[in-house]
């Protein structure tokens, strides 16, 4: 069972990824990280703002909570000396979100030492899915100079 085999958290190298994770389009966004454990991550984003033309939540910017998520989650579990970069996301959205806050919940799928993949459910203030997205990370070699 994976649950069994993920490793708790390092209290200083979660400080390090989360500080490099969340840049300038997570801050433009409003996307805010509510819980970071070794099993799951949350954070939450306003609909408004980040809307389309007729006022429904953009799903580009369901997938961008989605590989905020597992960007930082697969980064948290890459092995020491690889960075996580997204090769793969996809999301099936489900309804329509008009107002108020959106929450995005990850929990991974598979922690290799090559490639992370993490599933994540989107809902509204009344925990109806929005959008159900899994995201796959290759952990590469860091580069040293």
């Amino acid at each position: 069972m994976l649950m069994s085999r993920i490793p708790e958290l390092d209290p200083d190298r979660v400080a390090r990824v989360v500080a490099l994770g969340v840049g300038a389009l997570n801050a433009r966004m409003g996307i805010e990280l509510t819980e970071i454990t070794a099993q799951r991550l949350v954070a939450t984003m306003p609909v408004a703002g980040n809307t389309q033309p007729v006022g429904l939540l953009h799903g580009g910017a369901s997938l961008v909570l989605a590989e905020t998520l597992g960007s930082i989650g697969a980064a948290l579990h890459a092995p020491e000396g690889r960075a996580a970069v997204g090769v793969d996301i996809n999301g099936t959205h489900h309804r329509a979100a008009t107002a108020g806050k959106v929450t995005g919940v990850a929990t991974p799928l598979h922690l290799g030492r090559t490639l992370s993949s993490w599933e994540v459910r989107i809902v509204d203030e009344e925990d109806r899915a929005i959008c159900t997205a899994r995201i796959t990370c290759a952990l590469i070699p860091l580069q040293t100079n």
